[in-house]
């Protein structure tokens, strides 16, 4: 019996079906590539797993109980609706509607379930983390008909919003001595709040309560206004002149989402923000001073390639163009760039760009007229041109291209160049970004640099700095997620150098994950801050590294640094420097 199941799961690991992820910790260090790195990155617990769903009874599916269906939809959506979408369409990972599992079967389903696959689904039961009985309950409830969740529309929004400092109370001038270009927004992702980190002094200037795993932070175009939003889609709008910076507003626009932005054209500066759902499927433009949600426009539609109508296209991230008064709004499963114009919002227009599926985050070129985005699972990265609102190349890169905002300098041989680091490959994809002084060099790859490995996040560099900082938060080897590499721009042939940050932190030896994320400079690009993220029962801290001599400057520490994972530096993000 045991050869027979282990023969079945065999067959199983060769089919191209994944049903979750893991974290990092679960990983097998030998697998330092895609599958375990990317199933890593979209593990985290969906606010949707704690949504009432309506459980619809198909009668070709196996029996489930009512108490059974709510169990294992929460399962889902904790630990498979990342990679496999809400309604299990398929995301970056395949299709589990019901066509598909039913004709499987339940005993075909368990044995992949509990052993997992080289292809990248984390083996549930052997690993320890599913019981038997809740593989078995996970194999039937794929069979179901996906549950919807409820939609969002503006009366859910407005039933949210709530200005808690109105426009004419807030300060007429600055109230506090604070370089509020120099201020750091860090997410505490477990505790549902961020630190305001003053950059000059290293201090804490206040823990503001937001929503739930905070993914970004971004700035109004004046640099006064901070804005977050949580995965369960509560955006804060936060104040920086206060004495004591603090939230002014708030509103939530779905049940989940990952991106925020505000208008940055001339004659637009904080007038508008715009925030955009994984559920429902649309983005919503808000008014810039007080987040009144104004405009609600749905991404349902048909993909890029085969033409076929998705349910559920999330938006991944969104950028300001400095060119027009537009919006770049990316959605993840059609594969599509929207360009939304919001000269009038009332009545909008949008141009629709073809790019690849599935577009993720993204940054801009060093000249801001270029907008670089991943196609993730399509291995490319998409050039396109906010002024002349086209698409200028779709180029091929590493294995799940996870650029961050990417990082901007100038290669001493091709020109200025884009880069990105990959969670499924070691590599580092430099693209020539200047048509005109090196059109050779221009919209390809001009040079991959061989990193740690794969299971990167974020690179980042700087306008003032020599140096290009590269991290491997979601390598299954500690050595590697514990660490940075540092290259020298000026002599990129050398290699990298290993910067151990997370020894350097100092944390107790708790048994802490201590993984190294995202790469952010000061404002003067002579430093160089880390996250060093745990568990949230865990020691955290972050890391400030100097920029010229690649020694530790700094470690700040505090009981309130809960899981600390992206921080922004106030000046670079509201000018886009990276």
């Amino acid at each position: 019996m045991k050869q027979n199941v282990l023969k079945l799961a065999a067959m199983l690991a060769a089919l191209p079906l994944s049903i979750g992820a893991a974290t990092a910790a679960d990983l097998d260090p030998a697998q330092a590539h895609a599958p375990g790195a990317e199933a890593a990155y979209q593990a985290g617990g969906s606010p949707l797993a704690k949504v009432e769903m309506y459980q619809d009874i198909n009668p070709k599916a196996p029996p489930m109980t009512k108490e059974e269906f709510d169990k294992a939809r929460q399962i889902y959506f904790e630990r498979c609706a990342g990679c496999h979408g809400v309604l299990r369409k398929g995301a970056t990972g395949k299709p589990l509607t019901p066509d598909k599992t039913i004709a499987a079967g339940t005993e075909y389903l368990k044995v992949f379930i509990a052993y997992g696959s080289p292809a990248g689904m984390p083996n549930w039961q052997t690993s320890g983390d599913l019981t038997p009985a809740q593989v078995d309950m996970m194999a039937r409830y794929v069979q179901q008909t996906p549950p919807q969740p409820p939609e969002f529309g503006m009366k859910e929004m407005k039933a949210t919003w709530k200005v808690i400092v109105p426009p004419e109370q807030r300060p007429k001038k600055k109230m506090n001595d604070y370089n509020i270009e120099n201020i750091f927004s860090t997410t505490l992702r477990d505790a549902g709040e961020i630190a305001l980190i003053d950059g000059d002094t290293k201090k804490i200037i206040n823990i503001i309560k937001t929503g739930y795993a905070v993914h970004i932070s971004r700035l109004s175009a004046s640099g006064r206004y901070l804005f977050v939003i949580g995965r369960d889609g509560k955006i804060n709008m936060i104040d920086l002149w206060m004495e004591k910076p603090d939230n002014v507003a708030e509103v939530r626009i779905g049940l989940e989402a990952r991106s925020v932005e505000t208008s940055k054209a001339k004659g637009y500066e904080d007038k508008l923000a715009i925030a955009g759902a994984y559920w429902p499927p649309q983005y919503v433009i808000m008014d810039g001073a007080t987040l009144e949600p104004k405009k609600i426009m749905a991404t349902r539609g048909m993909t890029v390639d085969d033409q076929e109508y998705h349910p559920e296209p999330r938006v991944a991230s969104i950028v300001a163009s400095h060119y027009k008064p537009e919006f770049v709004v990316n959605v993840k499963e059609t594969g599509k760039t929207l360009l939304v114009d919001y000269t009038d919002v009332m009545q909008t227009t949008v141009k629709e760009i073809p790019t690849a599926k599935f577009l993720h985050d993204g940054g801009l070129d060093s000249s801001h007229r270029y907008f670089m985005v991943a196609a993730n699972n399509s291995n490319k990265i998409a050039a396109i041109d906010l002024k002349e609102g086209k698409l200028t190349k779709l180029i091929d890169v590493g294995k799940i291209p996870h650029p961050g905002r990417g990082a901007n300098f100038v290669d001493p041989q091709y020109g200025p160049v884009w880069s990105t680091g990959h969670l499924g490959d070691e590599s580092i994809s430099l693209i020539g970004t200047d048509p005109v002084k090196h059109p050779k060099s221009a919209w390809k790859v001009v040079r991959t640099l061989k990193g740690q490995g794969g299971g990167s996040l974020f690179i980042k560099s700087h306008p003032k700095s020599t140096h290009l900082y590269v991290d491997t938060t979601l390598n299954p080897d500690p050595k590697l997620s514990q660490s940075v590499a540092v290259y020298d721009i000026k002599n990129l042939d050398a290699g990298y150098k290993v910067l151990p940050i997370a020894e350097w932190a100092g944390l107790k030896d708790d048994g802490g994950a201590k993984r190294v994320v995202q790469p952010e400079y000061n404002k003067a690009g002579d430093e160089v801050w880390f996250s060093v993220w745990s568990a949230k029962d865990k020691e955290s801290a972050l890391v400030v590294v100097d920029d010229k001599t690649l020694k530790l400057k700094a470690v700040v520490k505090d009981p309130r640094l809960i899981t600390p994972t992206g921080h922004f530096n106030t000046y670079n993000t509201q000018h886009d420097v990276y």
